[in-house]
């Protein structure tokens, strides 16, 4: 099964797309941030040699987000993401794994769960529509 994890965190935070730089990394020590990262390094490692690890993207500021509706058949465009909130999409990994117990796994390993949160969302397979 494919899971798609979403990485949220606040931008205005943002050090590293993969390692998040919230108030409360910042109080770490330089050997804690170095630790989370290697944490992070190793995690990469496990599931891209295990063949779990299908994609990941960060994304760009959210500052760069335009969002598009259609109200009575006109495009209306504003700028920034669609929700107005301190933690925003920051990124994503596509995630192939036996059960939804071992993607909450893999996500509760990203940093960023300590700090904000990873969303664990199963995708759909349209040749196979039972979800």
């Amino acid at each position: 099964m494919r899971y798609l994890l979403l990485i949220y965190s606040n931008p205005l935070a943002w050090g590293h797309p993969a390692f998040l730089r919230a108030a409360e990394a910042q109080d770490m020590s330089p050997q804690e941030h170095d630790r989370m990262s290697e944490q992070f390094e190793t995690l990469l490692k496990e599931i891209t040699e295990s063949g779990e690890l299908i994609s990941a993207e960060a994304l760009a500021d959210p500052v760069n987000t335009r969002t598009v509706k259609v109200r009575g058949g006109v495009p209306v465009t504003t700028d920034g993401p669609y929700v107005e909130a301190k933690e925003q999409l920051a990124g994503y990994f596509v995630i192939d794994c036996e059960t939804p117990e071992r993607a909450g796994e893999i996500a509760a390993r990203f940093p960023d769960a300590r700090f904000a949160a990873v969303e664990v969302r199963p995708i759909m397979n349209l040749s196979a529509p039972e979800m």
